[in-house]
């Protein structure tokens, strides 16, 4: 293990999240006298103190292999996260240190859960920076790191390590270099959140809250600066405008690359986006109808929030405009179910993806034919118009099975950690391991996580990470073998 070159790309990271800091510093100057100022600027010193020297006695180290890079993947999320919860424990809205590195790793991870009761107290600059974590870990943390590596150091295994199984299976790399694919995804990403901003400006929402609703909707995070999230504003048109960017953020972002250059076609041959678009259909129908024909609001308010509710969960943001528990209980079970979904793989969402019930559908399928209809047929599956192999089937339906797996089995840490109630243990995990946020019972939307203890914060955080880098890289270093030369 190169601990050198693990170290230089840590000291990157630092002095990335440093002058990061930068904007909410001055947004903590321009709002003046929140007493959060100090507290911003302590932070960026810490995270400078201790990037530069490590970037630095380590900058000539070049041998970064794909193990340094899943041990960076799994622990720079962690470092980054502390580093960036100190200013809210030493400005004191957050005085618990678990409590502050629980809402930084739920930032980080485009999570939003929030131990926050009542974020509106909290100063601007501070708000911002919470806010501010989602768009540097919507497109993900690591991926900003490469374009900072000097060349020829593996920016490739760092850019992997951080990449879905989805983008294997779907051999999603549009240009040949991972640097230029890195840097058009970020013009691709802040040109999504500038146009949100301009349109949440052109409907009235102010620079600071439009800011922050950009930053928690393209990356599919769910961070806002209101109390009563989204639904604060209760305005049918902010609701539209992101609901509209939440939908862009579940695409993958190789197609706005391939639609910028005239491509077109790609829409009609990408089986995920097909898929995608279907069962967002789907499942805002089935919402809508039950809320309108349940009385619970007319059908303008039906088709607004049943909209709202489905885009938001399914794309794993986690924006609310309204306490979907006091919904029907059929309402609220098609929006348990598309908890487990997820949007395309290569987009800022998390969950176990569509690309993944895809392929288990369609070799489902392809089985059932063999085995009953024509045994001696070679049945393939196919994506996107072309067969995939048998080693791709096995990796989605192990992908599938693992986030199964962790579900019942974090339920059942958390109920033993937390005496919670099973509805609530399970909501809590899957709104953790699927990065969304809200879940239901005592981590609904109306509700927050301050209640946990902390053990079961370190736990959910965990659970966070876990989804955020699409498990096998955050599990493959509790492997022996992984460390053994």
């Amino acid at each position: 293990m190169n601990w050198r070159a693990i170290a230089h790309v840590v000291g990157i990271l630092l002095l990335v999240t440093a002058g990061a800091m930068v904007l909410p510093v001055l947004c903590s100057v321009l709002y003046g006298r929140e007493g959060d100022l100090l507290a911003l600027c302590a932070g960026v010193a810490v995270a400078a103190a201790t990037g530069v020297p490590l970037w630095f006695l380590y900058r000539r180290e070049r041998d970064l292999g794909l193990r340094e890079a899943f041990v960076i993947a799994a622990f720079g999320w962690v470092i980054i996260s502390a580093v960036s919860a100190l200013p809210f424990v030493m400005h004191g809205s957050i005085p618990s240190f678990t409590d502050a590195f629980f809402e930084m790793m739920s930032g980080y991870t485009t999570t939003g859960a929030t131990i926050l009761a009542d974020i509106e107290s909290v100063p601007h600059g501070l708000l911002l920076w919470r806010s501010e974590t989602h768009l540097l870990g919507g497109m993900g943390f690591l991926t900003l790191t490469v374009l900072f590596l000097p060349h020829g150091m593996g920016g490739v295994h760092l850019f992997r390590a951080e990449s879905s199984p989805g983008q294997v299976i779907t051999k999603e790399k549009f240009l040949p270099r991972n640097r230029d694919a890195v840097r058009w995804l970020w013009v691709i990403y802040l040109a999504l959140n500038a146009m949100q901003v301009l349109l949440l400006l052109l409907g009235g929402m102010s620079v600071f809250d439009s800011l922050c609703h950009a930053f928690g909707t393209v990356s599919t995070s769910g961070y806002s600066p209101r109390n009563a999230s989204v639904g604060a504003y209760d305005n049918a048109y902010f609701d539209w405008v992101i609901i509209v960017f939440m939908f862009l953020g579940g695409v993958t972002f190789m197609l706005f690359y391939l639609l910028a250059r005239g491509d077109w076609r790609v829409l009609k041959v990408n089986t995920e986006f097909r898929w995608y678009v279907g069962l967002v259909a789907f499942f805002c129908v089935m919402v809508v109808w039950l809320l309108w024909s349940a009385g619970t609001y007319g059908l303008a308010d039906s088709v607004r929030h049943g909209t709202f509710q489905v885009v938001s969960l399914l794309t794993t943001t986690g924006f609310t405009t309204a306490d979907y528990e006091l919904w029907p209980q059929s309402a609220q079970m098609f929006l348990y179910a598309i908890c487990f979904v997820g949007a395309c793989a290569g987009s800022t969402t998390s969950g176990i993806k569509v690309v993944h019930y895809v392929i288990i559908w369609k070799y489902g399928l392809a089985a059932i034919k063999k085995i009953f209809f024509q045994p001696l047929a070679v049945v393939s599956v196919r994506l996107n118009g072309q067969p995939i192999s048998q080693q791709v089937i096995a990796l989605a339906v192990c992908y599938f099975i693992v986030n199964i797996f962790l579900v019942i089995g974090g339920a059942c840490a958390m109920v033993l950690i937390d005496d919670m109630d099973m509805q609530s243990a399970m909501s809590s995990v899957v709104a953790a391991l699927m990065n969304i946020g809200p879940g239901f019972g005592e981590v609904g939307p109306s509700e927050t996580y301050a209640d946990i203890s902390a053990a079961g914060k370190w736990f959910l955080a965990w659970t966070m990470l876990v989804g955020r880098l699409e498990m096998f890289s955050a599990l493959v270093i509790f492997y022996p073998s992984f460390w053994r030369r």
